[in-house]
């Protein structure tokens, strides 16, 4: 009786920490960085006339850095990426990255793995967020209206073609906001037209980053992020619509390969069906 209730008391425990540990690890991750990004964001204000935009990226890169290897060992949560070699080499090899999002945690990651700085397209409401949307207002990154479609595209175009003169990749999410695990959006081609428009290979990327942080849920689990970055597709003489279509096909084929159990609800339906 005694061996019985102590294993008992043991599974307790066992069950109690299970689901209270990735709570607290959450908590303290997420203090960490509210804690962090208000000097930091400071600072970078404080610095930005007086450091180039080089110089600017680092300072932000180096918080971004510091977050991500917090989250290695506050959360538990590691990046395994393959496909480094895919990237352009030499100082002035520019692409456009299109990325598959799933969560926050990519966007931080990619700044940390990438080896050339990159430059976000992203809605310009961020700015807003206190702390770290101010100091994002003072990187050289596009921010857009998405209210004025036709405005907004003309300035990622200017603005990209700028950056990447300047060795600096541009980086978009093509569906345009996080999609919950074993999802798929809809795939946008303003990230093929800036590519077709300068002439720049794009780059597709696979991330499985929703099996540790899912889309608006606050707490984050242990576990392996797979990133892959998949080979260079010339955009010269493509058009958008078809450029797109073999980066979301590509992606989308690499995330079930990477996270076949988060797919597993496309098999039943389709055994359903026959």
């Amino acid at each position: 009786m005694c061996s019985v209730t102590t294993q008992r008391t043991a599974n307790l425990v066992s069950h109690f920490s299970k689901l209270t540990m990735p709570l607290i690890r959450s908590v303290l991750h997420l203090l960490w960085m509210i804690l962090t990004v208000m000097p930091w964001a400071i600072a970078v204000m404080l610095a930005a006339p007086f450091l180039s935009s080089t110089q600017i990226y680092k300072m932000c890169a180096g918080w971004l850095r510091l977050t991500v290897n917090s989250g290695s060992w506050l959360l538990g949560i590691q990046n395994r990426v393959t496909g480094m070699e895919n990237l352009p080499t030499g100082a002035t090899g520019a692409c456009v990255l299109l990325v598959k999002h799933q969560s926050t945690w990519e966007t931080f990651s990619m700044v940390t793995l990438m080896p050339h700085p990159l430059a976000y397209v992203f809605k310009k409401e961020l700015l807003r967020v206190p702390f770290f949307g101010w100091a994002m207002a003072r990187m050289d990154m596009i921010h857009i209206d998405r209210s004025k479609r036709t405005e907004a595209f003309s300035k990622v175009v200017e603005q990209g073609r700028r950056l990447m003169k300047q060795g600096v990749w541009v980086i978009m999410f093509p569906e345009g906001t996080r999609i919950a695990r074993g999802q798929q959006g809809v795939y946008k081609s303003s990230g093929t037209r800036l590519a077709i428009e300068t002439g720049a290979p794009v780059i597709p990327v696979a991330v499985t980053s929703a099996k540790c942080w899912p889309r608006k849920a606050f707490i984050k689990r242990p576990g392996i992020v797979d990133i892959s970055i998949g080979q260079p597709i010339s955009s010269v003489g493509r058009k958008p619509d078809e450029l797109m279509r073999e980066v979301q096909d590509w992606i989308e084929a690499e995330m079930r390969r990477l996270d076949p159990e988060a797919y597993a609800h496309e098999t039943t339906s389709a055994r359903t069906k026959v």
